[in-house]
């Protein structure tokens, strides 16, 4: 169950940052609270899945799957650059992610 109400959570965050994109500064009303409300759920679903994952796991998790996936998003969706640099730096970060897994983080 923990790593549904995680995937909840990057879920939330990904689509509160995408939101973010379109608020112009918090001066459009749907965006902006469709940004607000997507953090705060996904901030909740973190302390949910915190009661079961160690910390440091599941903020790695979260960080990096997120920023993996908004990479994505902006390069595929919204005109952002693809280089190799991109690339293998998402790579390192998903890489980092598995080696904290594969360092014995514990899943009560």
């Amino acid at each position: 169950m923990p790593y549904v109400t995680l995937a909840g959570a990057i879920l939330s965050e990904v689509l509160a940052t995408t939101a973010l994109k379109y608020t112009d500064g918090f001066s459009r009303l749907w965006p902006s609270t469709a940004t607000v409300a997507g953090y705060v759920l996904s901030f909740y679903l973190l302390s949910v899945t915190l009661r079961s994952m160690e910390i440091g796991t599941v903020y790695a998790i979260w960080s990096a799957v997120g920023t993996a996936v908004i990479a994505g998003i902006g390069m595929a969706f919204l005109g952002e650059s693809v280089s190799a640099a991109k690339l293998l730096g998402v790579a390192l970060v998903i890489a980092g992610v598995v080696v904290l897994n594969l360092g014995g983080a514990s899943h009560g």
